[in-house]
């Protein structure tokens, strides 16, 4: 098929270079003529395992495109994918602007059936007012469709998680679309949801929402195990191995970040209360979320006693591991207090430093965990990059000034930290 994805940001560029890979014909659009200039030099604009490898392929071989003009995308293709950001409001509601704006050059410049498909992520309704907008500026009358095709990529996984997804979402609300779509996703063999546009819509927000709650459930279950003294790892694996509950994001840690969660915890939250619910439930987890940054903030105040003046190693910076992205990072709020109450801090990430430097200023960035280390007053694990997880231990506890790590991420074990020499404080263990 011919297809056009409008925004080359996580989500349009990993879905159009994995379109592009199934066969398809993929011009990617940015009005960002810089990041389209650079990705035509094969220069990725962000850092996702394999992505690179795939673009230089199918950019070679002629399936994937890139152009700013949103006019050359639309006549190209017949499917146009909309993955342009929908960025968090003032009021925590998104901001469809850039979606509108999109709809509307999409009714301005199609001449023949186009099917548009909302790839990124808008609260329910959305689908209809993208389709109204369309329906007005289309002065030609040329007939067109609206679907919702939420994605549900990890970053840091993205390119498997496209491959080989857990299930596809469609919603239509025509045969036409319908058919479109299932051709379109048939290489992948993967279990296919068919619903209408909201159903859809909700979907990804409920998704969403649910995994943050696992995440905000486990790290209050964490402040019990330390008040109590039991273990919150071997609690989440007891539940875990319960095939109704199951162990993934019961993970306990300084909380989770991205671009997804909180935004689509805080516009969740606006989507219910416009609907006239008000969904409590979320607005506790988003509380235990920022509560928990402050606890572990407070362990390292804790842990030197004094913060002014101390050096503060922080070992992680992006979100989660395997991205660069820093957007909504709990590196960013815990560098802030931790600067506001007078420390010095040297940082290193294996990926994010660059797109760090643009978001924290005033901290000195390091080439390597053991710059980060030499005299630091404690090691600070922020992101569980695996580059972490295997250290020479020896070296770090010569390097620093004492020997303290604080673990937002518990990936050494207690008693191995212990013999090591280390004071090591981690969260929910003892």
């Amino acid at each position: 098929m011919k297809i056009c994805i409008i925004g080359t940001g996580y989500v349009g560029l990993v879905t159009g270079t994995c379109f592009a890979e199934l066969g398809n014909q993929v011009i990617c659009i940015d009005n960002d003529k810089q990041k389209i200039s650079r990705l035509k030099a094969q220069i990725m604009p962000i850092y996702e395992p394999r992505l690179e490898e795939l673009v230089k392929r199918n950019f070679k071989e002629k399936r994937l495109f890139f152009s700013p003009s949103i006019k050359e995308g639309i006549g190209f293709a017949d499917v146009i994918f909309i993955a342009v950001g929908t960025p968090q409001g003032p009021n925590g509601e998104a901001d469809l602007s850039y979606v509108e704006d999109v709809a509307k050059q999409i009714a301005l410049n199609m001449s023949s059936y186009k099917l548009i498909v909302e790839k990124s992520t808008v609260p329910v309704e959305t689908g209809e007012w993208v389709e109204h907008t369309i329906r007005v500026n289309n002065k030609r009358k040329v007939k067109f469709d609206v679907a919702s095709n939420p994605e549900f990529l990890r970053e840091g996984s993205a390119i498997e998680d496209f491959m080989h997804p857990d299930r596809i979402v469609l919603g239509v609300e025509s045969k036409k679309a319908k058919d479109i779509l299932i051709e379109l996703y048939k290489p992948l063999n993967a279990p296919i949801v068919i619903t209408d546009i909201k159903s859809a819509e909700i979907i990804k927000h409920a998704s969403n929402s649910f995994l943050a709650m696992k995440i905000s459930f486990i790290n209050a279950i964490s402040n019990i195990c330390e008040r109590v003294g039991a273990d919150v790892v071997k609690v989440a694996e007891g539940m875990g191995l319960d095939r109704r509950i199951g162990r993934s994001f019961l993970e306990a840690g300084v909380g989770y970040g991205g671009s997804c969660f909180p935004k689509d915890i805080e516009a969740f939250i606006r989507i219910s209360e416009k609907s006239g619910f008000d969904f409590e439930l979320l607005k506790i987890v988003k509380k235990i979320n920022d509560e928990q940054k402050n606890k572990f903030i407070k362990k390292i105040e804790d842990t030197l006693w004094i913060l002014k003046n101390k050096t503060i190693g922080i070992l992680g910076l992006s979100f989660k591991p395997g991205t660069d992205d820093m957007r909504s990072a709990p590196s960013i709020d815990i560098i802030r207090k931790l600067k506001e109450g007078g420390a010095k801090i040297k940082a290193f990430d294996p990926q994010a430093i660059e797109k760090a430097a643009a978001v924290i200023k005033g901290i000195k960035f390091c080439k390597d965990v053991y710059e980060v280390a030499r005299g630091s007053d404690c090691l600070v694990i922020v992101t569980d990059w695996n580059e972490f997880k295997e250290l020479d231990f020896d070296k770090i506890k010569s390097l620093l000034k004492q020997p303290i790590i604080l673990d937002g991420r518990n990936i050494y074990e207690p008693e191995r930290m212990k013999k090591e020499g280390f004071q090591y404080i981690c969260i929910g263990r003892r």
